[in-house]
């Protein structure tokens, strides 16, 4: 028979206090009803516990065996207790993120930290990866949400455009081009690149605007990434197409931004496991980063 905790508790007061008034007094209780507290715990467990004698009750072999296990039990409940309110105020809960560099970089870290005002306690596991990776992380359910730029590989998950954005052109401050409002093909005729390797989407995109332009682009270092890019273009090697959360990262007094035309779209997209309901700690942080988004894509050309 499952039986009430109040009624172990009972019982854990009589054998400390002795007596079932005593009893009856620390838990706010009537004496007849601590007794049958006790009566139903005798009845549970099959055995007598207490021997009563002038108005004490004196606990047999086995109810100090009882003992011990109701001990644990109160433990176990108070660890319990505990772990729920950890969980409560965000402690013990935690919140799995799977990024393209992109967004991962630097921008989930401003997300982050405007995250951990409001949960400190909170953990959050920042996964920075390139988008086909977010895919498989977010499709095996290994994370709560992900970036990744569109198009799509894999199944098994929602998802929802999350920026939808051009890429834009850094320029070394200075740069006559940075005079310019607009960068169009024309304008990179002869100009030293750092491009984008042959395999991301956004360099493929470029090529075929240039091709189609008729100028062949002198793109002679390579990069996977739009930091190490915006981080050439300070040093002087050259003009870079990049994402504009790239941009906003690298604000520098060395380097300066400017929409390149025509557009070439840079679409980030938020997925969610499509068999998981998003945890109240993964909407706050989706929250902050919308809000973020939105700053951003005020201050980039």
């Amino acid at each position: 028979m499952r039986l009430n905790p109040a009624i172990y508790e009972a019982f854990q007061v009589v054998m400390r206090t002795g007596t079932i008034s005593g009893a009856a007094e620390i838990l706010g209780r009537s004496q007849p009803a601590v007794s049958r507290m006790i009566d139903k715990l005798e009845d549970s467990v099959g055995v007598k516990l207490f021997e009563r004698r002038k108005g004490r009750v004196f606990p047999t072999h086995a109810a100090h065996l009882l003992l011990e296990e109701v001990e644990r039990l109160f433990v176990s409940l108070s660890s319990l207790d505990d772990f729920s309110r950890r969980l409560e105020e965000g402690r013990e809960a935690s919140v799995g993120v799977a990024s393209l560099p992109a967004l991962g970089l630097d921008f989930m870290p401003e997300v982050i930290a405007r995250f951990a005002k409001e949960r400190p306690q909170a953990r959050v596991i920042l996964n920075v990866r390139m988008s086909v990776s977010v895919e498989k992380w977010v499709s095996t359910q290994q994370v709560d949400f992900g970036f990744a730029e569109t198009p799509f590989q894999l199944t098994g998950f929602n998802t929802r455009i999350f920026a939808d954005t051009s890429y834009v052109v850094a320029l070394p401050t200075g740069h006559p081009l940075s005079e310019k409002e607009e960068i169009r093909p024309a304008d990179l005729r002869g100009e030293r690149m750092v491009g984008w390797t042959t395999f991301v989407s956004a360099r493929r995109s470029f090529d075929d605007i240039m091709q189609g332009a008729g100028i062949v682009a002198r793109q002679l270092v390579e990069s996977t990434m739009s930091a190490p890019m915006c981080n050439m273009v300070k040093r002087g090697l050259g003009l870079a197409v990049v994402d504009p959360f790239t941009a906003w990262a690298h604000k520098d007094p060395k380097i300066v931004f400017r929409p390149f035309a025509p557009r070439i779209a840079c679409r980030f997209a938020l997925l969610q496991p499509d068999t998981r309901v998003p945890s109240t700690l993964a909407s706050e942080v989706i929250g902050h980063a919308e809000a973020l988004r939105d700053e951003v894509l005020v201050q980039v050309p």
